[in-house]
């Protein structure tokens, strides 16, 4: 699976701003939205009650807000790199400044786990995370995630 199946250049948000982790997932609720056509308070809904199962920030300052959706056809993401990075109620404690949220049907049972699965790979790379920090344009983002290097045929073990 490689990460440019999920995104596409208008799904990658450069220096988003938000002050809190509530205000954040409204924010990207709304910018997911437009993306998959289906009204944001669904997706936000959906990505709270995910949240309150146990937080999806998976520690080092990244999360990965996840959540089934039933009117969506395909498993659809979103990347964000904010400004200021936010408190996420993450494992480790730190607050998160890259996000990656996915959205699944509900019958994707496989998909939305291998989607998840190559998310996590590819942002515990600690060369592919500087390099995002390190880029401040979304057009810059996308080429990251979408590099070959982030998105090898076989994973190395």
């Amino acid at each position: 699976m490689m990460l440019d199946s999920l995104i596409d250049r208008q799904s990658v948000l450069a220096n988003l701003k938000s002050p809190n982790k509530k205000q954040l997932l409204h924010e990207l609720s709304q910018a997911m939205a437009t993306r998959v056509a289906i009204d944001h308070r669904v997706i936000f809904e959906t990505l709270l009650k995910r949240e309150k199962l146990g937080s999806t920030g998976i520690g080092q300052g990244i999360a990965i807000p996840h959540g089934k959706v039933p009117s969506i056809a395909r498993v659809y993401g979103l990347f964000a790199r904010l400004a200021q990075p936010v408190d996420f109620d993450s494992v480790d404690g730190q607050p998160v400044d890259l996000v990656f949220v996915l959205l699944a049907p509900e019958h994707a049972g496989a998909d939305h786990l291998k989607a998840l699965a190559k998310i996590s790979r590819i942002l515990r790379d600690p060369g592919v995370v500087a390099k995002l920090r390190g880029t401040d344009d979304a057009e810059g983002l996308y080429a990251i995630l979408t590099e070959p290097a982030a998105n090898p045929n076989v994973s190395a073990a």
